[in-house]
């Protein structure tokens, strides 16, 4: 699962949980709830959602949960509430909020005892659950599977994985949660790896021939990522590859336009290099490659 480390700006990947060197046992938990983050955030429980609805509560569960099974020091807890500026009384906040959502766990029987899910760790709290009761786990388990699968050649293979790893979200990550710096930087990091994600998935439909059925998403990838190179480099290989070459070369002048107007820039080499192709006829994969048809 991925957890946010305070003082690292990355995402850890865990598969087992670990508490002072002992396994963790769920026998004494009656249910195993399941939380979404990539999305609003969510507690369900079988068909009933158990979701604070105290804002502060609910960002704490949010750090506790990208850190699941590890310990979230009270110090990152308070930076993350209240910044560089805490009150005097936020260690006391704190404990009062962890109160709540032990009691939370315990009202909408997630958990006899509160304290079984929510432990006390010195120097803070630990949130103790499975990952594959975490959505962003599922996520990135599939998110690997479909990178290992297009490494090794298994396009279709690549793009199932890939396509169940990019369903798991419903929207911005934790959108219904207030966010701090420690947040901030959780939800900066999952926003990118969607998008690798999604990078892949198109990498993959593209080795498969799929150019005519992506055409229309990366038109509407490219109008809300004006500067995204690769992804304005992928609808003009799958212009090219449906024989639409003057559409192709009018998404290049587009973006060779936007870079400069916006950001005083000129494409990268890369897309120069294909804008050429483009002219000359000479794009692997295309109709109207010089070399001979598409395959």
């Amino acid at each position: 699962m991925a957890q946010f480390d305070a003082g690292r700006s990355t995402l850890e990947i865990r598969s087992t949980a670990d508490l002072g060197g002992r396994s963790v046992g769920y026998a004494d938990h009656p249910r195993l709830a399941r939380f979404k983050v990539l999305g609003p955030l969510e507690v369900i429980d079988g068909d009933r959602e158990c979701t604070p609805s105290a804002p502060k509560v609910r960002q704490v569960l949010a750090l506790l949960l990208l850190r699941a099974n590890r310990v979230v020091y009270t110090d990152t807890l308070i930076q993350e509430l209240w910044g560089e500026k805490p009150p005097p009384s936020a260690l006391t906040t704190i404990q009062t909020y962890i109160y709540h959502l032990r009691k939370l766990i315990e009202r909408e029987r997630l958990a006899a005892d509160g304290e079984q899910l929510v432990v006390t760790r010195s120097p803070g709290y630990t949130l103790r659950i499975r990952d594959d009761q975490v959505d962003l786990a599922q996520f990135e388990q599939l998110s690997r599977s479909g990178r290992k699968h297009l490494e090794q050649g298994r396009h279709a293979e690549a793009v199932t994985d890939l396509r169940a790893a990019l369903a798991m979200w419903s929207g911005g990550p934790l959108a219904n949660v207030n966010l701090g710096p420690c947040l901030s930087a959780c939800v900066a990091e999952l926003t990118e790896q969607q998008m690798s994600t999604l990078h892949l998935r198109i990498q993959a439909e593209m080795q498969l021939g799929m150019h005519r059925e992506l055409l229309g998403e990366l038109r509407a990838l490219v109008a809300t990522h004006p500067f995204d190179e690769w992804l304005h480099s992928q609808l003009i290989l799958a212009l090219e590859r449906s024989g639409r070459r003057s559409d192709a070369l009018d998404v290049y002048h587009r973006l060779r336009t936007n870079l400069d107007r916006e950001l005083g820039l000129d494409p990268s080499q890369q897309i120069q290099e294909l804008h050429y192709q483009v002219l000359t006829a000479t794009v692997p994969g295309s109709r109207t490659a010089n070399h001979g048809p598409l395959t």
